[in-house]
């Protein structure tokens, strides 16, 4: 049956109409294509949706009204034709794509680079492997893991899934981000550093320096100030990591009530100076004398004439302590364990702060200080500072000792001022945890003290992010969870060509203001 009825400039020929039709198709896919990669403005919308009707009311022409020597047989070609393009454009377009939950990681990466980490953690790594039989380079293997602590990712096993997304190839720093990243197994080795030299080692071919990464975390810190401060504050706390294996150094603690390593921290404000590793059966200060002996030199290296306090709970209120900064004109508050001669000694402005609670019906507080020496600990009398507070039902009295004097700070500012605001070290501990600083399940203390370091430079880059990109804005304090939830944890489309990588990204993400200002800030 023949289709009749138009008579137009439409070619006559069914071969020539449907050639005209299959160019019309692909010209219109084509510039579109185009047009997406350099970004539609709304004439080029329209000029696209025109491009794509035109074939399709030229078609609808013929099933109207038909022309001269088209058969139906013609038509079918001439639609199949037209599917045909449309499922080329589609294939070539999407070529390449792939989707990632890790589009914010961009940011992580210009935080690195800001401050050059990953770069120079791997120059604290020894790596003794044949270079004719490397697949994965020691920095890509860093990096992809410590980018994967920063993004949520704490299992080794998380990275046989990973090593295949494009744009964790692209943080990692790998040439050809087609080929897979480093499994599991090539990780774990990794971790698994000899505690010799790892020449006499036949698996394990890479080792660590702890000193050099100490070292640069305490660079990073110092290098964060254009100038130096007249006076920092060094914070010392110890938490405890639970342990349900067999792990070497592993060990009950009465405190906690469980198997556990109980790990070190110091830190200066948000920067961390230090994550030492150490069993649970010793004292919470044991080591810290040594840490701050290492970290005091660097600092005072650059900064000669700084002001250095440190700071920690009673846990950390020990002679050798507290001797050791006396000798190195450091100054310290620490907290004080009470007992009964200190309660003695306050029991006037207890009675006092109890009269003011009656009277009032609040809790109500009176501070006083005085010189105290324990009778077999301590080598001389230091100045005490004591909160006699009373609140409903009880008696809540505080001590801490300090070397600070007092026309310097009062009774009152030392402990409200100073002294509690070692309370936002918590948060830092608690940012440590949701980087997965506690997943110690490796057999040695080494490894695990590698791990430890791990979580730690995956919370010094997303500190880098919170003081360089987010400063100013309403996230200038958020925390590494909710940084990571709201800022890394975006789904975006990544589009690997020849030539470039493109990440395209859902335009009703409703924090683009802020991304797109972090984004400026780091690239600055």
């Amino acid at each position: 049956m023949r289709l009749t009825g138009i008579r137009s400039s439409l070619p006559r020929s069914p071969h020539l109409l449907l050639a005209l039709v299959v160019v019309i198709w692909a010209g219109a896919f084509a510039a579109i294509k185009q047009l997406l990669h350099d970004g539609l403005a709304a004439p080029d919308i329209a000029l696209g949706r025109y491009l794509i009707a035109a074939p399709g009311f030229v078609a609808a022409l013929v099933v109207t009204g038909g022309v001269p020597g088209l058969t139906r047989r013609d038509l079918a070609r001439l639609v199949a034709a037209g599917l045909l393009v449309v499922a080329v454009y589609h294939l070539s377009l999407n070529a390449g794509e792939r989707l990632t939950t890790e589009g914010g990681a961009l940011l992580l990466r210009e935080a690195d680079r800001k401050i050059g980490l990953l770069r120079r953690v791997a120059e604290c790594f020894r790596d003794t492997r044949q270079p004719e039989r490397i697949e994965h380079e020691l920095p890509e293997m860093l990096a992809q893991r410590i980018y994967g602590l920063a993004l949520g990712y704490e299992d080794l096993n998380d990275h046989e899934e990973l090593r295949s997304d494009p744009l964790l190839a692209l943080l990692a720093g790998k040439r050809e981000i087609e080929k897979p990243l480093a499994g599991k197994s090539t990780l774990n080795r990794l971790e698994l550093t000899p505690s010799g030299s790892p020449l006499a080692e036949r698996y394990h071919k890479i080792g660590y320096s702890p000193a050099a990464i100490d070292e640069l975390l305490v660079k990073i810190f110092l290098e964060a100030h254009r100038r130096a401060p007249k006076q920092i504050v060094l914070d010392l706390d110890a938490t405890d990591t639970p342990l349900h294996g067999q792990q070497e150094g592993r060990f009950f603690h009465g405190y906690y009530g469980h198997y556990c390593y109980l790990p070190l921290y110091i830190f200066c404000g948000d920067h961390l100076l230090c994550a030492r590793l150490r069993p649970s059966n010793q004292d919470a200060s044991a080591g810290s004398s040594t840490e701050l002996e290492q970290i005091v030199r660097q600092i005072r290296a650059q900064w000669p004439k700084v002001r250095i306090i440190v700071r920690a709970d009673s846990g950390f209120c020990r002679e050798e302590l507290m001797v050791w900064c006396e000798s190195r004109r450091v100054d310290y508050v620490f907290g004080l364990a009470r007992n009964e001669r200190l309660r003695r000694k306050i029991a006037p402005v207890l009675r006092q702060a109890k009269q003011e609670h009656a009277r009032t019906g609040k809790p109500a507080r009176v501070f006083t200080e005085f010189f105290y020496r324990t009778q077999n600990s301590w080598s001389r009398s230091r100045r005490v500072v004591a909160k006699a507070e009373q609140i409903q039902g009880k008696e809540n009295p505080r001590f801490v000792v300090t070397s600070l004097g007092k026309p310097e700070w009062s009774a009152q500012a030392l402990y409200e001022q100073l002294y509690c605001a070692r309370g936002e070290m918590e948060n830092r501990i608690k940012e440590q945890l949701s980087l997965f600083s506690d997943r110690l399940s490796t057999e040695t203390m080494r490894a695990n003290q590698l791990r430890l370091y791990f979580s730690s430079l995956a919370y010094v880059l997303l500190d880098a992010l919170r003081r360089i990109a987010l400063r100013g804005t309403e996230w200038a304090q958020a925390q590494a969870g909710t940084i990571r939830l709201r800022l890394l944890k975006i789904a975006a489309q990544v589009r690997v060509s020849a030539r470039r990588i493109r990440l395209c990204y859902s335009s009703s993400y409703p924090w683009k203001p802020l991304f797109a200002a972090a984004w400026s800030a780091l690239r600055c």
